[in-house]
């Protein structure tokens, strides 16, 4: 039986999973001591339960995802607006740093790749599958590259990197949080460092839980414009052959806005309600994605491949911790910042922001963390990949 959910039943499944995973931390402790992310947790769970569908022939979901991009385009669209230039300026010596990091992260990711193949008789190529091109790279690149390297004449490629990067969303989305809040607790790094007069609004206002209507409504007419000119923006650069996410235009047009209005005085950005709103947001959007996964696809994996890709969650969990962090400020954003390395670093760029906001709403607000994982995550960490995929595939 195929249960068709449609546009609006979507929206609603979504949040009735997202308050599931709200219910399942409260009631084991452990979820939230750890920072999993609610969506994550709800997801999951959904997740499992098509796949006792799936395997049992009774029932299969088909969801309509039409609105999912919508959302993570309006999310992205608030974390421009929560970019200002004090900010960007503030996060400019870790945004360098990290970009090396990740293109560190990427080389040691297919270093392991080719140093377990040979112990399976597995081909570089098929190996490279479980490496960057499906961890750094998520489901994108593994559909983009999977294909390329069948004609090479490595049958199964395709399927073996979809199922990797599926491995990799979810292991990236439980890994972060823990040791985010690692970080945080065992080097006090609540009491060490200042907080931003932006940071503080947004914390008294999540500890007030008081929001002014007017300016949550002029907030929604401010995303809404800023994804209108951003999609003409991504649209252009698409025309001139430049492409990107979807949601870059978007992003960048409302970094513009924010600090036009900062610095003219002649409007104001109402970012605290425009956070709340992201918030809102991101939660529909990963609850969304992760009631989309195809948890089946893990079957395709042998052992060799659990043991590679066990190996890879080894140096996610290694790397984050005792490199990505002490090459950084070693500051409370630097642990923030840890978490999502590991999001995007075995998944995807919105896993990387709930790693973070799940840190975020149990301690404090972090900007600098979520200007600099989007840029590097969205912009850098791709085009790297790329080119070490590239060198990679000729050589082989």
């Amino acid at each position: 039986m195929e249960i068709k959910i449609n546009t609006i039943e979507a929206i609603a499944l979504a949040v009735a999973v997202f308050y599931f995973g709200v219910l399942c931390k409260r009631k084991f402790k452990f979820l939230y001591r750890f920072c999993i992310p609610a969506p994550v947790v709800g997801g999951l769970v959904f997740s499992i339960i098509s796949l006792i569908g799936y395997c049992t022939g009774a029932y299969t979901f088909e969801i309509d995802s039409l609105l999912q991009k919508i959302f993570m385009l309006a999310f992205f669209t608030t974390v421009g607006y929560c970019a200002s230039f004090k900010s960007i300026k503030r996060g400019s010596k870790d945004l360098i740093v990290l970009i090396i990091l990740v293109a560190v992260l990427i080389l040691m990711q297919d270093a392991v790749a080719f140093s377990l193949a040979p112990l399976f008789d597995m081909k570089p190529l098929l190996a490279l599958c479980t490496g960057s091109i499906s961890m750094v790279g998520g489901h994108g690149t593994s559909i983009a590259w999977g294909p390329i390297i069948e004609k090479t004449g490595i049958a199964g490629a395709s399927g073996i990197a979809i199922a990797s990067a599926t491995f990799g969303l979810v292991a990236g989305s439980l890994i972060g949080g823990p040791i985010g809040r690692r970080l945080i607790e065992r080097n006090k790094l609540m009491e060490k460092q200042p907080v931003s007069d932006d940071e503080k609004m947004l914390t008294e206002a999540k500890t007030s839980e008081k929001l002014l209507s007017s300016n949550v409504i002029h907030g929604i007419y401010q995303i809404a414009l800023a994804m209108g000119i951003g999609s003409v923006l991504s649209t252009f650069l698409e025309s001139m052959g430049i492409l990107f996410p979807p949601y870059v235009g978007a992003l960048v047009i409302a970094a513009l806005l924010r600090n036009i209005a900062d610095f003219s005085g002649k409007f104001k950005i109402n970012f605290v309600e425009i956070d709340v709103i992201g918030q809102a947001c991101l939660s529909i959007f990963l609850a969304m994605a992760l009631m989309s996964l195809k948890l089946w696809e893990l079957a395709d994996l042998a052992i060799p491949m659990l043991i590679m890709l066990f190996s890879q969650t080894a140096l996610m969990i290694l790397f984050a911790y005792f490199v990505v962090f002490r090459f950084l400020e070693k500051d409370y954003d630097s642990a923030v910042i840890t978490a999502g390395v590991c999001g995007f670093g075995m998944g995807a760029t919105p896993n990387a922001m709930a790693n973070m906001e799940a840190l975020t709403q149990r301690y404090r607000p972090s900007h600098k963390a979520f200007l600099i994982v989007p840029l590097v995550g969205v912009m850098f960490a791709d085009i790297i990949n790329t080119i070490f995929i590239t060198v990679f595939v000729n050589i082989f």
